[in-house]
């Protein structure tokens, strides 16, 4: 029989059919942040580009500009060098950056300019450095640049030490500076064969606005430790004998009595001639009258050139060579001095002025502030 009420009946778990149809992917947030990220960077890219552009651009733009100023330097310098007659090349630095501008505008803010080797009267300056300041330049265009106007102008000039001291080593003279205005000269100058050491100072001052002037004093040349010679016409100018060597004189019996045998030494001598005359037969009384300490004093004042004039025979007895005598009395203080000068001045500008403005002597040599305007260059 069959039960009124049906026991329910449930299927076994391997009976249920399979469903082959994926489950949806779960969603979050997450995914709208990676599509907002991967958008951004998507642009990234031709940012980086333009960047990239842009600087090289800026780069090609910079080196053209400098490669402008480079050509520009290098035609400036052949230019001066043409038409201020140089025998080289100066060095031209134009300031300022960038440079196309300034030249469109025919404007330029600074140009240095050091010229070296320029020539001057006895030696040649070591460097002409000047800056030009607000140079106009002259032309249709800025291929075209035909010349310049400087209204204003300022620099430095230096006479070198060392290049005087190699230019005038032939006489093995030595410059070295001995204060702000003062240059010491010392060495060796030849005279008939014989190296006399050479001293004197000079003083270095302005000479007007556009000259250096140079006095010389102190000069002598010593005659080894014999004799001391200063040009000149002054009592203690001359040829003289040194402390030492007229020390010399009066303990050497010989030379003594040979130089009171001359009437001009013994009236310079200021001594009595009854005093002579007994010095010369005794030697007692010759060492009695070159012993007193005023006769060295007296020797010393002689000068030789007049006593070599008078009695050449003289000069023997003193260790003297007859031609060093005679090559001294050609060497007058002009001519020495103009050996030793080291004046100079500035050339003429074409169109300008063009001034000094201090002098000074430093360690290297003699230095010199140059101010100019309204100076041009080229037509």
């Amino acid at each position: 029989m069959r039960s009124p009420h049906p026991i329910p009946t449930h299927p076994h778990p391997y009976d249920v059919p399979y469903d082959e149809t994926p489950a949806p992917p779960t969603t979050h947030r997450r995914t709208g942040r990676r599509r907002r990220r991967g958008h951004f960077f998507s642009g990234l890219p031709f940012a980086l580009k333009t960047v990239a552009s842009l600087l090289v651009l800026a780069a090609f733009l910079t080196l053209a500009d400098r490669w402008a100023v480079l050509y520009a330097e290098h035609r400036a310098a052949d230019t001066l060098k043409d038409r201020l007659r140089l025998t080289a090349a100066p060095e031209v630095e134009i300031d300022g950056f960038p440079f196309l501008p300034q030249l469109v505008g025919k404007r330029l803010d600074s140009v240095k300019v050091t010229v070296p080797d320029v020539a001057a009267d006895r030696v040649t300056l070591a460097a002409v450095s000047a800056t030009a300041h607000n140079v106009r330049l002259d032309g249709d265009g800025p291929t075209s640049v035909r010349g310049a106007r400087v209204p204003r102008l300022d620099g430095d000039v230096l006479l070198s030490f060392a290049d005087m001291n190699r230019e005038l080593g032939a006489s093995q003279v030595t410059f070295t500076g001995a204060g702000r205005d003062r240059v010491a000269v010392r060495g060796t100058l030849p005279v008939a064969g014989h190296d006399l050491r050479l001293r004197a100072d000079v003083r270095v001052a302005r000479d007007g606005e556009r000259g250096v002037d140079t006095r010389i004093g102190g000069m002598r040349l010593d005659i080894g430790e014999l004799a001391t010679y200063r040009p000149g016409t002054r009592a203690s100018q001359g040829l003289h004998l040194t402390r030492a060597s007229a020390a010399a004189l009066a303990r050497e019996t010989r030379k003594a009595r040979a130089v009171l045998a001359v009437p001009s030494v013994v009236r310079a001598l200021g001594v009595p001639d009854a005093t002579v005359r007994e010095a010369q037969r005794s030697d007692t009384a010759l060492s009695r009258l070159t012993g007193r300490p005023e006769f060295v004093r007296q020797a010393m004042r002689l000068n030789l050139l007049d006593l070599a004039l008078a009695h050449p025979e003289l000069l023997d007895r003193l260790g003297l060579d007859p031609a060093l005598l005679d090559a001294l009395s050609q060497l007058t203080r002009p001519v020495l001095a103009d050996r030793l000068s080291l004046a100079f001045r500035l050339p003429e500008p074409p169109s300008g002025e063009l001034r000094l403005r201090d002098v000074r002597v430093a360690k290297d040599g003699i230095r010199v502030r140059v101010e100019g305007s309204g100076l041009a260059v080229g037509p």
